[in-house]
């Protein structure tokens, strides 16, 4: 989503690095092990572990790092996470959804709720705002993976749905559940993709205003530090004169 990409820009620069690849590295190892845990611990015979791992290295996750994760799931180790979806309105009226992994969900509620009211939003019922998004599958190719036709052609033969080129690179959509085959067809054509991942789409966005956009950071930032959270998708629009500022 395009709000939480620029988001996610402005808190790698204002952010010291080591902290927030740190706290990254621990998100992803999260979910990695999760994801051994709830199938084979075999990224050829686990098609979300190996979502989670194509993730990891599209951070520079080292590989040592990545095998201890799975190297806990498959010796029974770790904490057992439960996965849940929260939803809600942010400031402006925009919709809000949050997925975690918890071991204790009346903390991670309790922490997701206080973060929806400090910013002047709400956390809503299950189903309250995700009408309003496409679950979809998202991979993502750097520029130098080729240009617009050669990537659009891989993307056809794959199965894909939809390109979208820019002089950041490629996005590649499917659906949901073709995700897997898709991206491995399109490894096979393209080579490694820099992400392959679940979002949550908009199909609608919301336009804020800086003082609206300046709380709806502060609620990003928020949810973007508890170490519960793992994915955010919103579907605010901020005008590049205000992303600017807040950047600033």
């Amino acid at each position: 989503m395009a709000g939480h990409s620029q988001f996610k820009n402005i808190m790698h620069r204002k952010g010291k690095q080591d902290a927030v690849r740190s706290k990254l590295f621990s998100k992803l190892a999260r979910e990695i092990t999760v994801a051994a845990k709830m199938g084979m611990p075999d990224i050829n015979m686990n098609p979300r572990l190996r979502m989670a791992v194509l993730a990891a290295r599209a951070e520079n996750m080292p590989k040592d790092n990545i095998q201890r994760a799975i190297n806990k799931a498959a010796g029974g180790e770790g904490d057992n996470y439960d996965e849940v979806r929260y939803e809600g309105y942010g400031p402006g009226g925009t919709a809000v959804i949050v997925e975690a992994l918890t071991d204790n969900r009346n903390r991670t509620a309790s922490a997701v709720r206080s973060y929806f009211t400090k910013s002047g939003g709400a956390l809503g019922e299950s189903n309250s705002v995700s009408f309003m998004f496409n679950r979809v599958g998202e991979i993502s190719y750097p520029p130098e993976a080729g240009d617009a036709d050669t990537v659009m052609e891989a993307a056809i033969e794959a199965g894909a749905d939809d390109v979208i080129s820019d002089e950041n690179g490629h996005t590649i959509l499917c659906a949901f559940d073709a995700l897997n085959e898709v991206s491995k067809a399109l490894e096979a054509a393209l080579g490694a993709p820099a992400s392959a991942k679940p979002v949550w789409r908009p199909t609608t966005t919301a336009p804020l205003d800086e003082e609206k956009a300046a709380s709806m950071m502060r609620l990003m930032e928020a949810l973007d530090n508890d170490d519960d959270v793992q994915n955010v998708f919103a579907n605010f629009e901020i005008a590049d004169d205000i992303m600017a500022k807040l950047s600033a």
